[in-house]
């Protein structure tokens, strides 16, 4: 792999090896389990080595800070989407309990839908999650959130591209 342009071995070196142990350090703090807080250091060094401005980087800890807190978001909503999932898959009698590659498969749209509508308003989200979860008609919607039924279909539209055009990892 060639580094980025403006990225050199040895600021990408120093930036690590001077930083790397606070980054662990801290997200130890936070998530208790040694395995994901290494997992998302090391992300977090990647994600400043694709970025490719380590050398330009004037306060490394804020700046490294900054790009971790939003890996640990993402971990913990991926997470909690997860743990709702198994959750209602603990409900279900054993027989309709989906496959090992079901399960994935399901996983992975979900964390898609998921990522797609965190960029919409709260009302676009809950119009899409009452019409394609609870099958509510756009009048029902409009009831719910007391909006128009014109808005609904915005937010619905809105939902539904987002959702089209969203792209995997």
């Amino acid at each position: 792999m060639s580094l980025p342009q403006n990225v050199t071995a040895d600021s990408i070196t120093t930036l690590y090896s001077t930083h790397h142990q606070w980054l662990l350090g801290w997200f130890l703090r936070r998530m208790h389990d040694a395995g994901n807080a290494r997992d998302l250091t090391q992300d977090t060094f990647v994600k400043v080595l694709v970025a490719g401005n380590s050398a330009d980087i004037r306060e490394p800890k804020p700046f490294l800070a900054t790009i971790a807190k939003r890996l640990l978001a993402n971990h913990c909503r991926r997470e909690e989407v997860e743990r709702c999932y198994l959750d209602a898959l603990m409900q279900m009698p054993e027989p309709t309990c989906p496959s090992a590659e079901t399960l994935s498969i399901v996983m992975e749209s979900l964390l898609l839908i998921d990522r797609a509508l965190s960029g919409l308003s709260a009302k676009a989200k809950t119009a899409f999650l009452l019409a394609h979860l609870d099958g509510l008609t756009y009048a029902e919607i409009a009831a719910e959130l007391d909006v128009t039924t014109h808005s609904v279909k915005k937010y619905l539209s809105a939902a539904n591209m987002a959702c089209f055009f969203a792209v995997p990892d």
